[in-house]
């Protein structure tokens, strides 16, 4: 059941009321209101913008949500009330109703695994395989907490990758600012100093007045153009099945990044069956949505391969064997769990492996773009600074001779 906000007018009197209603969707909604003798002016669901959606729900939210809703069960609260007391802890809006429909849809008789099955747009396959495992086995609670430790992980990991980024982006946005003050400010002014003296400019100065007076002239069209090529490319990347593909192949084979990301996407396959497998759900329906947790469609497509493997009754390790992008740890260990009966612990070791390699190499790969980008915008300015201040100085000498 879902929540509206709801603006009505009465049948008999006229007057507007608003309030709240409870129902599976807004023409359900509005049908009650008949019934009851109103006039429905406007029904809006209870976290949903004027754009629609019900609003996104922060991945810090989703953690907090699922790690007391595990302590809360693992303490003997029953569900519904265990439910009810994380909802009215949330403070994030859309992340509470979210709770309040999943209270209700439980309230109303239905699973757990269900009524989270109904928000795919928060809980994934791997989120709601487990809560269905849990349920299952009656081990809900440590279904959750493992939920809730692997997303920590993944939010960590995801933060250090981005915090790589942050340094390469701050020197691009100084190299773009010190250029843009150059070319307006400094370029003019030395084109004009010359006209002044009737010297002609030397040819490097002379290719930078250029640039200068373009953008001075067509801006506007250098703005379009721009905008128009990034909105293209972000459509292009978001919206279509070739650039998601093109996405990913570059992600797998840029310089210095491409081996970061086939470790990231082999640890999440790794860590994602390891918790799967250990909640009790099968083989097959494990490696599928460990596979499909890679979030990478090159990847998915390689790894899917041993799908066909494992149901011809052969084991998960010779699946993964001679696989793209599957490094050699994870078959090796894999091989190991089978022999000692410990499949998913040993997918969890590898994993744990190639986090930790991570860790390492993103402080590398930091360490190492400080230096090229220093050396990328001495060039750079260098260009700008002998197009500008070394004819200033050759005038300088003239004159003084």
């Amino acid at each position: 059941m879902r929540r509206f906000h709801y603006k009505a007018k009465e049948k008999s009197t006229g007057k507007t009321i608003k309030g709240i209603i409870q129902a599976e969707n807004e023409k359900v909604a509005g049908h009650v209101l008949v019934e009851q003798g109103y006039i429905p002016e406007s029904i809006r669901e209870e976290g949903v913008g004027l754009l629609g959606g019900r609003g996104h729900v922060a991945t810090k939210s989703r953690i907090m949500f699922t790690r007391q809703l595990s302590t809360l069960i693992g303490a003997g609260l029953p569900l519904a009330a265990s439910l009810r007391t994380v909802v009215e802890q949330t403070e994030d809006k859309a992340m509470r109703s979210v709770g309040e429909d999943i209270i209700a849809s439980v309230e109303s008789g239905k699973s757990l695994y269900e009524s989270f099955a109904a928000h795919p747009e928060v809980f994934d396959k791997v989120y709601t395989s487990l809560i269905q495992a849990g349920e299952a086995s009656g081990t809900l609670d440590n279904a959750l907490k493992r939920l809730a430790d692997q997303e920590e992980k993944d939010a960590a990991m995801l933060s250090k990758i981005k915090g790589a980024l942050v340094y390469p982006a701050i020197i691009l946005v100084v190299i773009i600012a010190v250029l843009a003050f150059m070319m307006i400010m400094v370029v003019p002014e030395v084109q004009k100093l010359y006209a002044d003296m009737g010297e002609e400019l030397p040819e490097l100065t002379q290719m930078l007045v250029n640039v200068s007076n373009f953008f001075a002239d067509f801006w506007w069209l250098v703005a379009i153009l721009l905008g128009a090529a990034v909105s293209g490319i972000y459509y292009f990347i978001k919206n279509t099945p070739a650039g998601r593909k093109t996405m990913d192949t570059i992600k797998l084979h840029v310089p210095m990044f491409g081996g970061l990301f086939r470790k990231l996407y082999v640890s999440r396959f790794a860590r994602t069956a390891e918790m799967l497998l250990a909640t009790g759900v099968p083989m097959l329906k494990s490696i599928e949505i460990a596979i499909a947790a890679t979030s990478n469609t090159i990847v998915e497509s390689e790894y899917s391969k041993s799908l066909d493997t494992i149901k011809s009754g052969k084991p998960l390790s010779e699946a993964l064997t001679g696989l793209n992008y599957m490094l050699p740890l994870v078959p090796q260990m894999a091989s190991i769990g089978e022999q000692s009966g410990k499949i998913d612990e040993m997918l969890g070791r590898s994993a744990a492996v190639y986090e930790e390699e991570l860790d390492t190499q993103i402080n590398n790969i930091s360490t190492m773009i400080e230096p090229i980008l220093m050396v990328a915008m001495a060039g750079v300015i260098g260009i700008v600074v002998g197009g500008t201040l070394l004819p200033i100085y050759s005038l300088v000498n003239a004159v003084a001779t």
